[in-house]
């Protein structure tokens, strides 16, 4: 799917395109679903992890300063520690980048995300629908072309084996 020089996609007749065009055509549509479904599988864990850290916040509570908590230094690698203020958080917001936020402010901010990753998802489930519908046109028809295809074989089959019975005769 070439691009114009204005702005938008080319709009292509596909049942102009030979089957080999097709083929690539689909193709390259497989491989754009592939990309979008690893890309929802990745926001799926981005949206998971950020909801974990919200429902980690709502546990902190005055009651949990001075206790002994793992506190997480990778994903699968933890060291002891204590809760030394419950009142003040520190949120890493990416690249080794924090924030320091109360229970309420670290609360907003990991719902806001959770919202914002879910309209990222939203977005690319739409897209990926229509590709797959795209997809589901372009399969028709190179069954259609397939289909065309076998029915010349076979009337040039039919034609040749009618001159080869007159020759015989």
């Amino acid at each position: 799917m070439a691009a114009n020089k204005g702005s938008g996609p080319q709009v292509i007749d596909i049942s102009k395109l030979n089957l080999e065009q097709l083929t690539t055509l689909k193709n390259q549509l497989d491989q754009e679903l592939q990309f979008f479904s690893e890309s929802l599988q990745q926001l799926k864990i981005a949206q998971l992890k950020f909801n974990e850290s919200g429902e980690c916040v709502e546990k902190l509570t005055p009651e949990t300063k001075g206790k002994e908590i793992l506190v997480p230094l990778t994903s699968c690698m933890y060291v002891p520690g204590t809760v030394a203020n419950s009142e003040k958080l520190l949120i890493e917001i990416g690249t080794g980048y924090y924030i320091e936020r109360d229970a309420v402010g670290a609360k907003d901010y990991f719902n806001r995300k959770i919202k914002f990753v879910t309209e990222q998802m939203e977005k690319i489930q739409k897209i990926a629908s229509e590709k797959s519908k795209l997809r589901e046109v372009v399969m028709d028809m190179m069954e259609m072309k397939l289909d065309q295809q076998l029915a010349v074989i076979q009337q040039q089959q039919a034609v040749a084996g009618k001159q080869g019975e007159g020759v015989m005769a």
